[in-house]
């Protein structure tokens, strides 16, 4: 199963929304916000990729956090933070054939599903 993962109002999701309904592609979506998010969800995306890949550095609650968490970024740090605040999180997060994508990008997409 195609799993999207994400907050629903973000552009980056509704393009990623957008692209896999034109394609005609089955997905469930997963919205951090309403569904949730659980140390158990992440440690299952740490499965296809590390923690850094993980955090938005240019989001607004990234640039929100106090310089001393942004200067001690240790991945007990960043878990700590993305589970309080899963909008730290990039997005979207596309998990398809054993494979997680982040961010969307309309080539990486096109290959995925090729």
């Amino acid at each position: 199963m195609t799993i999207l993962y994400g907050i629903k109002n973000c552009d980056s999701v509704k393009k990623a929304k957008k692209w896999l309904e034109q394609a005609n592609i089955p997905y469930q979506f997963h919205d951090f916000r309403s569904d949730g998010f659980s140390a158990e969800l992440l440690q299952e995306l740490l499965t296809f990729t590390d923690l850094s890949a993980l955090l938005n550095k240019r989001s607004t609650t990234f640039r929100n956090l106090s310089d001393e968490i942004k200067s001690n970024l240790t991945d007990e740090v960043i878990t700590e933070i993305i589970l309080a605040q899963p909008t730290l999180i990039k997005r979207p997060l596309l998990k398809h054939n054993q494979a997680l994508l982040v961010g969307f990008k309309d080539s990486q997409y096109q290959q995925a599903f090729i």
